[in-house]
């Protein structure tokens, strides 16, 4: 069997999400301990300071390289493709960054904190990033169709839903009883809780301006999109 469309790209890319899953979610493990020795402000500098040239390290690679392998399907040319995978793809912007509500200790000009969240994007699900990074993965593997975007798409979904474990168990340990409470009137799943009648959905907490900022940012985005693939395939990687 000829394996030569399996290019050295696909086991970088795994290599990358690896050590990006590591150097993230070890941080985020250490987080209390490391708070405590030096503090919230410090510990959050060092935090984006090591998570953040990873990401975009990851998100240049992935640039460069989303056409190796293997074309599995092709259906760019389908009439609709491209309108649906735009829309998946502002849909997940607004699930990946629930935490642009802080973005003043996202900066660590205000304190860092933990907070126990039940209102808005978190009455659909427990766990928004997880569900946006899934809905981007589906909407950039149905639109590149190669085998070394579905190998990305599969290790970003992986390393989330290792997230959801690892963010309830640590919000467990902080929170206990007040989490349990929380969990149990929220899902991970979309909407299932309000479905089951655990939740209910108040439009009125979507009103606010951290949303229109997204939205925004999602309008910047496709704008500049072309902008980004020519920037990123000017570095040689």
């Amino acid at each position: 069997m000829n394996h030569s469309w399996l290019t050295p790209s696909h086991f970088v890319m795994l290599g990358l999400l690896l050590g990006f899953a590591i150097a993230h979610s070890g941080l985020a493990a250490l987080r209390m301990q490391a708070e405590k020795a030096i503090g919230a402000r410090l510990y959050r500098v060092l935090f984006v300071s090591v998570s953040l040239p990873l990401a975009v390290g990851l998100v240049i690679y992935f640039f460069n390289h989303r056409y190796d392998g293997a074309q599995l399907w092709q259906v760019q040319a389908v009439p609709g493709v491209r309108e649906i995978v735009w829309v998946l793809s502002a849909v997940s912007f607004l699930f990946l960054y629930p935490a642009t509500f802080n973005l003043l200790e996202i900066a660590a000009v205000q304190k860092p904190e933990v907070h126990l969240y039940e209102t808005g994007i978190i009455r659909i699900t427990r766990h928004p990033q997880m569900v946006g990074q899934l809905i981007w993965c589906i909407a950039h593997t149905l639109w590149l169709g190669t085998s070394f975007t579905l190998v990305t798409s599969i290790g970003l979904v992986l390393h989330h839903l290792f997230g959801v474990w690892h963010g309830d168990r640590r919000l467990s340990q902080r929170y206990s009883e007040a989490f349990e409470k929380v969990k149990s009137r929220t899902s991970i799943i979309p909407f299932l809780a309000i479905v089951q009648g655990r939740q209910t959905l108040s439009w009125q907490e979507f009103l606010r301006p951290a949303y229109i900022g997204v939205a925004i940012f999602i309008f910047l985005l496709w704008r500049s999109h072309p902008l980004l693939i020519q920037a990123t395939a000017k570095v040689p990687w």
